[in-house]
């Protein structure tokens, strides 16, 4: 596996070039402003009208509609919900896509399922950070950077991966390493990450947690606590230097119970389903899926967010938060702001 960091990369071909960020919301807020604070030259492209749009002009870009960013742009990054990126693209992106041009990605979704066909004269990379938008950027600020993976897709100008490690660098990667993967390998585990762990995954073990605590008669305050809030404080351990140092932070009690108790709740038929998880991934099925929600209007997609949103937990923690003003102050979303 080859890992990149500042010291490899020249950032000078990317500040020669202009730069169009589609999209302006999580992802489209961390690397414009860091690529602006890189010295490269942004625009930034969203919905005329707006919340966005307005967002991205009170943070002092020039915004405009993806037509007219691509046709100024050397490399057009396309930020957009991957849901809407194919349409966007027929019908504003393709047809002013300059020959030469290098089109980006930071999900390797429209790609990998055949949504976007590029034409074979424009240069088409990915760069995908390993982490949400907001902590792009706050790390940045912080003179840290989110590691992120490059993939190169098409490279008529031969220079491809050159420019694409100088936009890895210009998000603030190259601090933390900047690792080389294909679209279908990033794509597939990323689907695979967010849907089994990381969002779906540890959000439904949350919540199957908190709901076995209170049905079985305990406080919502205390399920929460126990459940959810601490979820982060453990997180911290393992990301600082892996699970073992988390067990070695935690009672010999917790860690007890977290070797012999976990795999009874993370078990074998848990396992097998991620299996069937994965291979919905890899056989397309969970991308038709998507597709064809986005096509309907998303009824499911709206109805489970609206459950979600009227769940005890998260009524519970929007009042425990209030117990814990500094979150406010130092919250990663802001969501006047981005």
């Amino acid at each position: 596996m080859k890992v990149y960091y500042e010291k490899d990369i020249d950032l000078k071909p990317l500040t020669k070039k202009t730069v169009a960020i589609l999209g302006y919301g999580s992802q489209g807020f961390g690397h414009s402003n860091n690529l602006r604070d890189s010295k490269v030259n942004v625009i930034v492209s969203d919905m005329k009208g707006g919340k966005a749009w307005e967002k991205a002009e009170a943070a002092g870009f020039k915004v405009f509609t993806a037509a007219e960013a691509v046709k100024q742009a050397d490399i057009v990054m396309v930020l957009l919900p991957d849901e809407l990126q194919a349409d966007v693209y027929k019908s504003e992106i393709g047809p002013n896509l300059k020959k030469g041009a290098y089109l980006a990605f930071a999900h390797g979704f429209n790609i990998h399922y055949g949504q976007i066909i590029p034409p074979s004269d424009v240069n088409v990379f990915m760069v995908a950070p390993k982490g949400p938008g907001h902590l792009v950027r706050g790390e940045y600020t912080k003179g840290r950077g989110v590691p992120s993976l490059l993939a190169i897709h098409q490279d008529p100008s031969g220079d491809t991966k050159e420019i694409g490690l100088a936009y890895a660098a210009g998000i603030g990667a190259g601090r933390a390493g900047i690792i080389e993967t294909t679209f279908k390998e990033e794509t597939e585990t990323d689907l695979f990450g967010e849907q089994a762990v990381l969002c779906g995954g540890v959000t439904s073990l949350m919540l199957a947690g908190f709901e076995t605590l209170v049905h079985a008669g305990y406080a919502p305050e205390m399920a929460y606590f126990e459940c959810i809030h601490e979820m982060k404080l453990i997180i911290d351990l393992i990301y600082e230097g892996g699970i073992s140092n988390m067990r070695y932070s935690v009672s010999n009690t917790a860690q007890f119970g977290d070797l012999t108790r976990g795999p009874r709740v993370i078990s074998d038929a848990v396992k097998c389903e991620m299996k069937s998880i994965l291979k919905e991934i890899q056989d397309g099925s969970f991308a038709k899926e998507w597709i064809l929600e986005k096509k309907a209007n998303m009824p499911v997609f709206n109805a489970l967010t609206r459950k979600g949103e009227a769940h005890l937990a998260e009524k519970t923690g929007q009042n425990l938060r209030k117990m814990m003003p500094w979150l406010q102050k130092e919250k990663l979303v802001d969501k006047s702001k981005n």
